[in-house]
């Protein structure tokens, strides 16, 4: 992947133009409460740490690195007042390719583990952690039998909410946040309500065009515009973005 979003007078131009055909207004400040619950996205190395993998930044990232900042924050939030937490790793085997995407967070690499900001969560008694072999988390939460570890948690504790942070804001971000107002919509996930995405929260990853050129099947990934889609396509089916939170 590449470094920071860097784009010239035109590209920059096209991006404003995007976000003023297809704007994403914020909903109104979500206010967290005992029936929220924290749901992280794939905070891992092989997304997050400079230089560890096939798919991490090969840069510092400022999109990331903030992404990190915030859901570290609201994970300490949430973990101080025993609300829960429930964290995807993206973890895969290394026989069990996921195209189009090259190997990455194979297990035992440590590219499938927290970044070192968020290690302590491995620990912390609240938080509920799934390693997940796909794309969509919600898809990935089935067990053989036809459970679902995320609706047994929001069953557990009564969550009416949950509130996502995570990387990518226009893959796994969007896929879970579409599933599972999918599952809502048909009464798999009670008593859950909304789905609320904090944008502060989420990430993406830049792939300029110039770069992606010179990749055999690669295609551009301009990091500012994607995570717009990834918003704009996530508040299309029905979940709410907040730029903004506030504790009850």
């Amino acid at each position: 992947m590449g470094s920071e979003g860097t784009y010239d007078d035109a590209g920059a131009a096209a991006i404003d133009l995007l976000r003023t055909a297809a704007p994403v207004r914020p909903d109104a400040d979500h206010l967290l409460t005992s029936r929220t619950g924290l749901v992280i996205v794939d905070v891992v190395n092989g997304f997050c740490t400079v230089g560890a993998g096939n798919l991490a930044p090969v840069t510092p990232n400022k999109q990331i690195e903030k992404m990190v900042e915030e859901a570290g924050r609201l994970a300490k939030v949430f973990c101080d007042r025993n609300w829960p937490v429930f964290a995807f790793l993206d973890t895969h085997y290394p026989d069990k390719p996921e195209p189009p995407f090259p190997p990455h967070c194979i297990i035992g690499s440590g590219e499938e583990n927290f970044v070192p900001a968020l290690e302590w969560l491995e620990n912390d008694p609240n938080v509920t952690i799934r390693r997940k072999d796909c794309i969509d988390g919600y898809l990935a939460s089935f067990e053989k039998d036809g459970s679902n570890v995320f609706g047994e948690w929001v069953a557990k504790f009564q969550i009416q909410t949950v509130l996502v942070v995570g990387i990518c804001t226009d893959y796994c971000v969007l896929d879970f946040a579409s599933s599972t107002l999918a599952a809502r919509n048909i009464g798999r996930v009670p008593p859950l309500q909304d789905v609320v995405i904090y944008s502060e929260g989420c990430a993406t990853f830049d792939l300029p065009v110039e770069v992606a050129m010179n990749i055999k099947g690669a295609l551009a990934h301009p990091q500012d515009l994607m995570h717009h889609m990834g918003l704009y396509m996530a508040k299309s089916r029905g979940a709410k973005i907040v730029d903004r939170i506030i504790l009850e």
